[in-house]
């Protein structure tokens, strides 16, 4: 009964220490392959198409909508989104952030001020982004823009530092 009682025991310790190891096994796979694979890329267009350059007049802002992907953690979205864009000169544009530099509220254009405005907290920004009023801390935020073939590209968000 005794020796019955051991094989019995050896098992369950055999079988413990297995499962114990399929376990450590099942946790250390995904982390080495973490620690020893390069990090990928963001999946997503980092240039997106929004208009054509010759639809706009020089000087005179325009709000642009269009779609783009967004890649958060693993998922991909896609969503609407806007761009004030300026043509600065035949071949050059700049494009602004929708997004005021104080709390992130949308601005308008207004069109009499000759300036962008924040109806939240009455900042004002010039046609070239800087501040003009408000407790705004810093210039629009640009995105970087690129032209081909008359199309005008936006790519990677620029911030400006405070």
């Amino acid at each position: 009964m005794t020796n019955e009682n051991l094989t019995r025991r050896s098992f369950y310790i055999a079988v413990t220490n297995m499962l114990g190891g399929l376990i450590a096994a099942a946790a250390a796979i995904p982390a080495a392959f973490y620690l020893i694979t390069k990090p990928r890329k963001p999946v997503g267009k980092e240039w997106i198409e929004v208009a054509d350059i010759s639809g706009l007049q020089m000087g005179v802002p325009e709000e642009i909508v269009y779609n783009r992907e967004r890649v958060d953690g693993w998922r991909k979205i896609d969503e609407k989104t806007s761009t004030w864009v300026v043509r600065t000169s035949q071949d050059t544009v700049v494009a602004y952030t929708p997004a005021c530099t104080h709390l992130g509220c949308a601005y308008h254009w207004d069109n009499t001020m000759k300036q962008f405005e924040c109806p939240c907290h009455g900042s004002s920004f010039s046609i070239d982004g800087k501040v003009t009023a408000g407790p705004a801390p810093r210039p629009l935020d640009q995105y970087a823009t690129r032209i081909e073939d008359q199309k005008i590209l936006i790519g990677p968000e620029i911030k400006e530092d405070a």
